[in-house]
């Protein structure tokens, strides 16, 4: 019993199919302190602290509330318990429960794989250990969208498992799960959307690799206005594959165009405390304009980056001309977004016109290969973990590796 409990703790497992799980703390962004949990799809047991496990159908409802540094575990079919930490593990392989969590705007979402509760200071902290594909297609509905071409969904489904592997990689040793915001990728629980489990099945296994094998650092954005940023302009770390590229297809999309107006006095202010210390009596020196993306906002010998202005001033992004409108100040934007990478509204129509999610992956990202995570330059532990994953993997003779626990995982993958 300790050894599944155990398996919660670790960012990515593999269960005796083969099948990468992954890691993800749920409600990144809550604090709950109640959520009700029911089995929808297969059948649960509730692995308590003691030893002790308590079996849920389909159907069966639990209620988990965090009092004074405990959970007070409350299953309908069952009497209720107290505890530090419990696990809701699936049974069958094709577990699926719902979660929600109270209050004045209620939350539902659905979920496979196992769940993991403890009490924190003031909330419940929950993890889903789920398997790496479903997690996939939940970010690439989360973060890509309903009701679209296929070609796009390979696309970003592609995008979503190449940021996954990478965080992996990157947090070998230091982390030990993804989180369900922005901070890693959104992800909302599963999906049963046909086009997005189709398009994450075609592609199973593939990432996005440099000229050196390395899994890339896949950025993406909502809009670019029609030119994207080299990253060397955005985050100071130039990658060669993130480069700017124009880019005709997304500057008719919805978010191609925004306006903010602000006052005159606002801005002025805003300026000041930037360290401008020239002349405000001619508003007209504070416009700017230009045909093409820029680096730096500047009057005369003062500058400073859009980049800033934009977090500052919490902008769509950071493409944008700046116009004197009687006493306002009117910004006139392009895009939304950071503008590294993929366009998504871009991408989006790229594949409406019929061009392959392979064309549309290395518009953006200059000179990348799209291969099967086998043949990336990964750690050496991660070769180990990965024997199981992927296309063409075989199923028929299974046996358990166990790394070191200082690794941060335990694998289960074909030898």
């Amino acid at each position: 019993m300790l050894r599944t409990m155990l398996l919660l703790f670790y960012l990515i497992v593999f269960n005796f199919e083969g099948q990468a799980q992954v890691k993800i703390k749920l409600f990144s962004d809550y604090s709950p302190q109640s959520v009700c949990v029911t089995v929808t799809e297969g059948r649960y047991e509730i692995l308590k602290s003691n030893g002790e496990n308590l079996a849920l159908s389909k159907n069966d409802r639990v209620t988990i509330t965090s009092l004074n540094g405990l959970l007070t575990v409350k299953p309908d079919s069952a009497a209720g318990f107290n505890d530090s930490f419990i696990v809701l593990k699936g049974e069958t392989g094709k577990d699926v429960f719902a979660l929600v969590i109270p209050g004045k705007k209620l939350v539902k979402r659905n979920y496979s794989g196992d769940l993991a509760c403890s009490a924190g200071k003031r909330s419940i902290v929950l993890f889903n250990t789920c398997p790496s594909e479903d997690y996939i297609s939940g970010v690439v509905v989360a973060e890509g969208g309903k009701q679209q071409n296929i070609e796009y969904y390979k696309a970003q489904s592609i995008l979503a498992r190449t940021y996954m592997f990478k965080y992996i990689e990157d947090n070998f040793g230091e982390s030990d799960y993804l989180t369900d915001n922005t901070d890693c990728q959104v992800f909302f629980g599963i999906t049963s959307d046909p086009a997005i489990l189709k398009a994450v099945e075609l592609t199973r296994g593939q990432v996005i690799i440099d000229r050196n094998k390395t899994v890339i650092e896949c950025a993406f954005h909502s809009n670019c206005g029609g030119v994207t940023c080299s990253s060397g302009d955005v985050w100071l770390t130039h990658k060669s594959y993130l480069k700017s590229v124009t880019d005709p297809f997304c500057q008719n999309s919805r978010n191609a165009k925004w306006e903010k107006s602000i006052s005159l006095d606002r801005w002025v202010n805003y300026l000041k405390r930037s360290g401008y210390t020239g002349r405000s009596d001619d508003p007209s020196a504070f416009s700017f304009s230009g045909l093409l993306r820029s680096d730096n906002y500047t009057i005369g010998s003062f500058g400073m980056p859009f980049t800033r202005i934009r977090t500052e001033m919490h902008l769509p992004s950071a493409y944008f001309t700046v116009n004197l409108k009687g006493d306002s100040i009117v910004l006139n934007g392009k895009g939304f977004g950071h503008g590294v990478g993929l366009c998504q509204e871009g991408a989006m129509k790229m594949a409406r016109q019929g061009y392959s999610y392979r064309q549309i992956i290395n518009f953006y990202y200059n000179g990348v290969l799209i291969e099967d995570i086998s043949k990336a330059s990964i750690l050496p532990q991660l070769k180990i973990l990965l024997a199981g994953y992927g296309k063409g993997h075989d199923n028929k003779a299974k046996k358990e590796v166990l790394l070191p626990a200082s690794e941060g995982f335990i694998v289960q993958a074909s030898r």
